[in-house]
């Protein structure tokens, strides 16, 4: 089965906004998004992010556009594990499965989806290729996820990076609702 779906953040910690165009399939994920920051300066991004089979990323495109530059990434990830960005190999972020683009509630989503986490307990730990914004540097990130609660329609899941956590509300479709202190629905109220 694949829904599609529309999304829109306001984006606490950019002082921004996004809006993702977001379709997951039995086990892929095709979403492409529109963001609006001012910090750490003004800035627009596009992206388009495509999975293979079990929510593994197979390319992330962004395009980046501030007041002095334009920079693209085409960062991509090999059936072997092997990435690479613009055609440039990165050893450094082999191993991993997913991208993860900064300030993009989007990008949460496929490690999620992939475990189940959003339906069950479970605590899982992941290497990613972290791309930060709005400079498209691609970095690795550790990152653990931990189901914490779930309802009938929404799941809590604790997200940590080295000193950083916040607890995560995710849709029964394993997409991000709220990310207290980084994304809120547009319109939601603090």
């Amino acid at each position: 089965m694949t829904a599609t779906t529309t999304r829109t953040w306001d984006v606490i910690e950019s002082q921004g906004y996004e809006t993702a165009w977001i379709t997951v399939g039995t086990d892929t994920l095709h979403a492409r998004g529109r963001a609006v920051g001012t910090v750490p300066e003004p800035y627009w991004i596009s992206y388009e992010l495509e999975t293979g089979e079990d929510f593994v990323t197979r390319s992330l495109r962004v395009t980046a556009e501030t007041a002095t530059a334009t920079r693209e990434l085409d960062l991509r990830r090999r059936d072997d594990g092997r990435w690479s960005a613009d055609g440039v190999v990165l050893p450094e972020v082999d191993g991993a499965l997913d991208c993860d683009l900064g300030l993009c509630p989007v990008t949460n989503a496929m490690p999620v989806l992939r475990h189940g986490l959003h339906l069950r307990p479970g605590r899982r730990r992941f290497l990613m290729a972290w791309v930060s914004v709005p400079d498209l540097t691609v970095r690795l990130s550790r990152q653990t996820y931990t189901h914490l609660s779930r309802t009938d329609t929404t799941a809590v899941i604790r997200y940590e990076s080295g000193d950083y956590r916040s607890d995560v509300t995710f849709d029964e479709a394993g997409l991000v609702l709220t990310y207290p202190g980084m994304a809120r629905p547009l319109g939601a109220a603090d």
